[in-house]
């Protein structure tokens, strides 16, 4: 089965999200954390910590990654195990590092949040945002 760490960088009360392009096959042209696939050999934190640099040039503080929700997605015959981090430190300005993957970034109060790609991380995000805004 294949593993996918996906992140929420939040600062201020809002969360980072990368609008994937509309040529991608998983989630074209909705509003996601970014993320992709844990490698052989590497933790969910190795990978989060990877995928994050390479997204978007930051560097996490991985003491400051909380977990959020892991759920299996996608269809029957060939699922994905999703798990989602909510990260409230880091080093750097994110920018869009992965134009192949997202044509934009941008940051998202609660009240504005796009449509969920899938809800139970929205459910974990939003709630570990209302009760810390960060």
């Amino acid at each position: 089965m294949l593993r996918v760490v996906v992140g929420a960088l939040v600062a201020d009360g809002r969360v980072l999200l990368g609008h994937r392009r509309p040529d991608k096959q998983a989630r074209a042209g909705l509003w996601d954390l970014p993320g992709g696939v844990i490698e052989a050999g590497e933790s969910e934190l190795e990978a989060l910590s990877r995928e994050l640099h390479e997204e978007l040039g930051v560097h996490i503080a991985t003491d400051s990654a909380t977990h959020l929700a892991r759920v299996r997605v996608g269809p029957a015959d060939d699922p994905v195990l999703l798990s989602a981090w909510l990260v409230s430190r880091w080093d750097g300005t994110p920018t869009n590092q992965a134009p192949d993957e997202h044509d934009e970034v941008a940051w998202f109060g609660l009240a504005d949040l796009p449509p969920p790609p899938h809800v139970v991380v929205r459910t974990a995000l939003v709630a570990a945002m209302s009760g810390r805004l960060t």
